[in-house]
């Protein structure tokens, strides 16, 4: 026997190669154009956009846990309230001089130093030395 007398008992089977017509017709499993049909497309990951979509805790989303103050100018409180009134975060509200969502977790703060001629009784507000000083000028009462 010789060389060129032997034969394969199994012939090798080729390996499948997909995206190339043959066995599974034209598209092979690809389907019809498109970015998904085309070789070396580039498609956005999906959990980015995902990610994205999440609210952030911090970062340019990110609201201060913290308590912040409204200031309300003590000329303001002359203007706008009479002789003798009782001055709370909730008068302020009714007067609107500060706005229900801001004063949800947010102080009031009475500032300035210029002298007034009414006398109020402020309760449960910040008050500044100088609008301090004023008020009691005046014979009101800071709580």
């Amino acid at each position: 026997m010789q060389f060129h007398h032997l034969k394969p008992v199994h012939f090798l089977k080729q390996k499948k190669r997909i995206g190339r017509g043959g066995k599974r017709g034209t598209y092979s499993g690809k389907g019809t154009k498109g970015q998904l049909a085309r070789s070396g497309r580039k498609l956005r990951p999906e959990l980015r956009d995902i990610i994205k979509k999440i609210p952030k805790k911090r970062g340019y989303s990110f609201s201060s846990f913290r308590e912040g103050r409204i200031g309300v100018p003590i000329s303001v409180l002359e203007k706008n309230f009479e002789h003798g009134a009782i001055i709370g975060k909730a008068a302020l509200l009714e007067k609107k001089l500060i706005t229900a969502k801001k004063s949800k977790n947010i102080s009031v703060k009475i500032l300035g130093n210029t002298p007034i001629n009414k006398k109020f009784t402020l309760t449960g507000l910040f008050v500044s030395a100088g609008a301090r000083k004023a008020i009691e000028k005046a014979g009101g009462l800071v709580q």
